[in-house]
């Protein structure tokens, strides 16, 4: 769905690593407090859905990212991180679950349905052709996850076999692009939870989807295991209305943010709250590269 910033790539740690409803983050002393009235216009220059909350589509669920806890609450790592800027703006995040192609294509943010898009969402020319991106905060590879001792590996040994997918992904993306060469069948699921649960039931013989949540998946459940990852070099942005003012300040708020958060530690904290390690940084550039590959 699965950057220079923050994150697990392919190593020997990805981890343990988008309703309506309510993620909460309190008001703070942030940059630009919307102000009350029809346009929710700030004095940052950007314009919210709704006054005093910061509107964020995603699509669940996507479990560390974002999924409904046992109250059914949203939680996990992007809200987190997304908390940070609604807090900062001194508003409260609301979270929208729609379809995960009315995120990427721009459609629920021109809609007027949200302001960002926060969904464990890669960046892809194609993407960024129909919405805004924040700098990149987080790195994933894509993975196969079979069930113990099914003595499949890697993609040539699916020859015959059914491969899930989660649709309008990059997992889907390359499940398609290598199916003619190994001879599996790809079966296209509307979400996450359906793919995975399909291996746990044998519906299907595997499935690929970003690491982060596929270790996540199997740690959760032992009958599973993620045991090959694919070098896609993929980066996960935040998503604001291309073409307009507002989005450009609102980006310009995250990325401020996101920066901010790689220098007094919260990113280096929701990190490893929801994988269990702390990100291994890159460099001058702050990349967080870790998370225990375990299914333990």
């Amino acid at each position: 769905m699965p950057g220079s910033p923050f994150s697990p790539r392919r190593l020997a740690a990805v981890a343990a690593a988008s309703v309506l409803v309510l993620a909460g983050c309190g008001s703070g002393s942030g940059n630009g407090q919307a102000q009350p009235g029809a346009s929710g216009t700030s004095d940052g220059g950007y314009q919210l859905v709704q006054p005093g909350k910061l509107m964020v589509c995603t699509h669940l669920a996507y479990k560390p990212f974002q999924f409904p806890d046992s109250s059914g609450k949203v939680v996990g790592f992007d809200v987190d991180m997304i908390d940070l800027v609604a807090k900062d703006l001194g508003v409260t995040q609301e979270i929208v679950d729609v379809p995960f192609d009315q995120i990427w294509s721009g459609a629920a943010l021109q809609a007027g349905k949200c302001d960002l898009g926060a969904a464990g969402m890669t960046i892809t020319p194609e993407r960024a052709n129909t919405v805004l991106f924040s700098d990149p905060y987080f790195d994933a590879e894509q993975a196969l996850l079979t069930k113990q001792g099914s003595g499949i590996t890697n993609l040539a040994q699916m020859k015959g076999k059914k491969l899930g997918v989660q649709t309008d992904t990059t997992g889907q993306k390359y499940a398609d692009e290598n199916a003619s060469a190994n001879g599996y069948q790809v079966v296209v699921f509307d979400d996450l939870p359906t793919s995975v649960n399909a291996v746990k039931s044998g519906n299907v013989d595997a499935a690929i989807n970003d690491n982060g949540v596929l270790y996540d998946f199997a740690k959760d459940n032992t009958d599973t295991q993620v045991v090959t990852e694919f070098h896609t070099g993929e980066q996960y942005g935040i998503a604001a209305r291309k073409d307009q003012p507002s989005g450009q300040k609102l980006i310009e708020e995250v990325n401020r943010v996101l920066e901010q958060s790689k220098t007094d530690g919260k990113y280096k904290e929701i990190y490893k709250k929801w994988f269990g390690t702390e990100p291994q940084v890159d460099g001058d550039e702050g990349a967080a590269t870790g998370a225990p590959t375990t299914n333990g």
